[in-house]
């Protein structure tokens, strides 16, 4: 009898270290793993357990897939998904997100997704070393205010949020400095950098979709 329970206990050490091993593998997996943005988080998740993934996700993400979009922004949509390589389902919320933002924040809704395009590629949970997240890349700890109307710092990641906070502050910096350069410039948090590199780029890209808001006026006028 001793002997089957001393064997017993070997076993269960056996196991208890083989485990502890998996884990110790898995947490080591996931910290080499880059951290630029949240793209890791799912691997790390599917193997690391449930319990992880509901004490320290960043919450839902909505998207919005029941946006009917025609014209100008169809064609904006289209083109963007095929770019970056976004489901175009998703591309359409960001889209008509940053057309409503346009609007009430007056900013050009292409410049809008221009800055989404070079901020994080369309990834609404895209988020860099310094803290900046989602889709247009804001910094919680510096825009609580505007935050707190969709309650709070947690709500960065919610793509129309993240487009009206983002559209919101460029209106900002536009008015402050009174052209678009110098605001991406600020922006992007390189207001004194000589070659307004990070301006040029948002520009480019806004020039791009440009030529899907002329076609439509050329059809017309044809």
């Amino acid at each position: 009898m001793r002997t089957t329970f001393m064997a017993i206990g070997r076993v269960y050490a056996a196991l208890r270290g083989g485990l502890a091993l998996f884990g110790a593998t898995v947490l080591a997996a996931f910290f080499a793993l880059p951290l630029k943005t949240h793209e890791s988080l799912p691997l790390f998740f599917a193997l690391a357990g449930e319990s992880l993934v509901q004490s320290t996700s960043a919450g839902t993400i909505h998207v919005r897939d029941d946006v009917p979009l025609e014209g100008e922004q169809r064609a904006v949509t289209e083109m963007i998904a095929r770019r970056y390589h976004v489901s175009e389902v998703a591309v359409a919320g960001f889209v008509d997100a940053a057309y409503r933002a346009g609007a009430q924040q007056q900013v050009d809704p292409l410049l809008i997704l221009a800055v989404m395009a070079i901020e994080s590629r369309y990834n609404p949970v895209a988020e860099s070393t310094v803290g900046a997240k989602g889709l247009m890349q804001v910094i919680p700890k510096y825009h609580l205010e505007k935050l707190a109307p969709y309650g709070g710092e947690q709500a960065v990641l919610d793509p129309d949020v993240n487009i009206q906070v983002g559209a919101r502050i460029l209106r900002e910096y536009q008015r402050r400095f009174g052209d678009v350069e110098t605001a991406l410039q600020m922006y992007a948090g390189a207001l004194d950098e000589p070659t307004t590199q990070y301006a040029s780029k948002v520009l480019a890209e806004k020039a791009r979709l440009e030529v899907l808001r002329q076609k439509p006026r050329r059809q017309q006028s044809a």
